[in-house]
């Protein structure tokens, strides 16, 4: 017997010989008095192995085989499924190889084998998140992350994305050759198609979003001239949106943290898929983002969106002038 069973079995046969009531028994062991009173006529008819699980040195029903144990290693090894974490690869054996298991049960495998995972779980917050708004529609966070895609496959390249901060859920995006105004264009044009247009928009002090003449002399700011605003402010001012510009990266912390995770699940996605350019990663994104939006989104706390509606004077053509010269 165990620690645990030799207690079981002691505080059972002082009940049995009626030093302490049911209740205490129950008590003493943290079970409730209907367990206790089992256990109890087990011990008088089997003695002290009726405090012995029933299953003990018996292989569940449910275990994996060795051989499926050695397959699943050996798909973690492999180059296709390289660099997953427990979680992604767990969803990926059920999707590619119709082996449905719990990521504790990777990481046990993968322990078992000495295998480190990919990265060490992430320390506590230092930054306090914020909390985020209530209604759909209300802020929308963009930005961009180039990174290699596509591995070795191709060099890096930028994906251009937006996430709406209540309900975390991706609004646009779109792989770019590099970081210019056209990704973000198409990414707000994607957006208020689909969506409407927002209240505000968050994005960082990229040249992009902030005219090189903002900064005004007092003599400009007494006379009451306006602020020069880049051509992404030009149309956000005409469409009516807001714009905040982050100081800093933890400000626009639910964006960043949208590209550790992609940058973590879609390399992988990209590759299982032999994606090789651009082009190719773009017509998979679609795809990509609803897996995305169908696994991470969440509810916002009020049903109702802020979402406008675009007006039927206005046109995103028009607004959004795309910079054809731009890959």
């Amino acid at each position: 017997m165990n620690r645990k069973e030799l207690k079981r079995y002691k505080v059972i046969g002082h009940l049995i010989q009626g030093y302490i009531t049911g209740g205490e028994a129950a008590e003493l062991l943290s079970l409730s008095t209907r367990q206790v009173y089992r256990l109890k006529k087990r011990v008088l008819e089997e003695g002290e192995t009726g405090v012995i699980h029933k299953n003990r040195g018996r292989k569940p029903a449910h275990a994996l085989s060795k051989e499926k144990r050695q397959h699943i290693l050996e798909l973690h090894r492999s180059d296709k499924y390289k660099n997953c974490n427990d979680h992604h690869f767990a969803e990926l054996l059920e999707k590619y190889e119709g082996i449905t298991i719990s990521p504790s049960t990777v990481r046990r495998i993968r322990q078992e084998a000495n295998i480190k995972p990919k990265r060490k779980r992430r320390p506590s917050n230092i930054y306090r998140p914020r909390e985020r708004r209530s209604q759909a529609g209300m802020l929308i966070q963009i930005d961009g992350s180039t990174h290699h895609w596509l591995e070795e496959r191709h060099e890096r390249f930028s994906l251009i994305a937006a996430i709406d901060d209540a309900t975390g859920e991706i609004v646009g995006a779109t792989f770019r050759q590099q970081e210019y105004t056209e990704g973000y264009f198409i990414i707000m044009k994607q957006l208020i198609t689909q969506k409407g247009i927002p209240m505000e928009i968050y994005s960082d002090q990229h040249t992009i979003f902030r005219s090189p003449n903002e900064k005004q002399t007092i003599e400009q700011e007494l006379a009451g001239e306006p602020i020069p605003l880049s051509q992404f402010g030009q149309a956000l001012d005409e469409l009516g949106v807001s714009h905040i510009k982050a100081t800093t990266p933890q400000a626009k912390g639910r964006v960043e943290r949208l590209f550790e995770t992609l940058q973590d699940r879609w390399v992988i996605e990209l590759r299982l898929r032999n994606v090789r350019t651009i082009d190719e990663a773009n017509q998979v994104l679609p795809e990509l983002v609803n897996e995305h939006n169908k696994r991470f989104a969440v509810k916002p706390k009020a049903a109702e969106k802020a979402f406008v509606p675009l007006n039927d004077k206005q046109s995103l053509d028009l607004i959004y002038v795309t910079e054809t010269s731009v890959c």
